[in-house]
């Protein structure tokens, strides 16, 4: 087992080491430090200072095991804008502050480099790109800026993304009449009407989200249906319209029925017009966003 490992299965960590202890490790938190973080803060030795800082405070991971752990704190870290675009990332300063191996530090930049976030090159080394290289179609990336400074961002701009995919995959679903898949929306509705009527929180924004990630995979359209990922992870984190499980209310509830009818009928606007309507329902509630989701 490696040092890593167990030190997040120990009960404490030493407070000069300024890693979070094992009921943190379940979200990457964005708070500003404490004064006593702050004042006397040790930093990370023989490296660049803001590395020390940040891991700090991105001690946990939903990743499994070590690559994904540290593919998540890494990414927390650039996205949060802790570390700035053209910051020099030495793979042997990681693995150190970390106390993962080369291997892994190596294999979990690779997975950055994929997702646009650094990029590695011969006698230069690896370094932070600019967010105008981030692929922010990434469901992860999306995850990350949700819940960082740029969350308000991240949220509007989820929600003006919902409203351009999603009214138009209805029309284009309205036409195709799979009593299948028509049968399974109807019983997403009617589960995310016991669900709120129980207060289920969980059940009502897991079937709300596979009604509308299906929606999208029946519209015909491959690229929209390249999209349905993007859908999920928004309405996980984004607080738009339908992702705030204890805010959707009766109205919404009969707006996605009025979609299922509009499918069954072949009524392409109908179906387009309720799920505008059903993505504008609350635009002047504030939410918060929830937790990270578990991988």
């Amino acid at each position: 087992m490696s040092t890593l490992a167990h030190t997040m299965m120990t009960t404490a960590r030493p407070a000069e080491s300024g890693l979070a202890g094992p009921g943190e490790l379940d979200r990457y938190p964005y708070a500003e430090p404490s004064r006593a973080d702050r004042v006397g803060a040790p930093s990370w030795d023989g490296a660049d200072p803001d590395l020390g800082r940040v891991s700090r405070r991105a001690a946990g991971s939903r990743g499994r095991g070590l690559h994904g752990q540290l593919v998540q704190q890494l990414g927390q870290m650039i996205v949060s804008g802790d570390l700035g675009a053209d910051r020099p990332l030495v793979p042997e300063e990681i693995g150190q502050r970390f106390e993962v191996s080369r291997t892994v530090v190596r294999e979990s930049l690779r997975v950055l480099e994929a997702k646009g976030l650094v990029s590695a090159r011969p006698n230069v080394g690896t370094r932070v790109r600019p967010v105008s290289d981030w692929n922010l179609l990434d469901p992860d990336i999306i995850e990350w800026r949700a819940f960082g400074p740029q969350r308000d961002d991240q949220r509007r701009e989820l929600a003006e993304l919902r409203l351009t995919i999603e009214p138009l995959a209805a029309r284009l679903a309205a036409g195709h009449g799979r009593e299948d898949i028509q049968q399974r929306l109807s019983d997403m509705v009617e589960i995310m009407g016991h669900a709120m009527a129980q207060g289920d929180a969980l059940t009502l924004s897991r079937a709300d989200t596979e009604f509308h990630t299906l929606l999208i995979q029946v519209a015909g359209n491959r690229m929209l249906e390249h999209l349905s990922g993007i859908v999920s992870a928004a309405l996980q984190v984004s607080g738009a319209p339908t992702a705030g499980c204890d805010r959707l209310g009766e109205s919404s509830l009969v707006l996605h029925g009025r979609i299922v009818d509009g499918l069954a009928a072949g009524d392409a606007s109908g179906a387009e017009s309720a799920m505008r309507q059903l993505l504008t329902v609350h635009p002047d509630v504030e939410r918060v966003v929830p937790a990270p989701r578990e991988h």
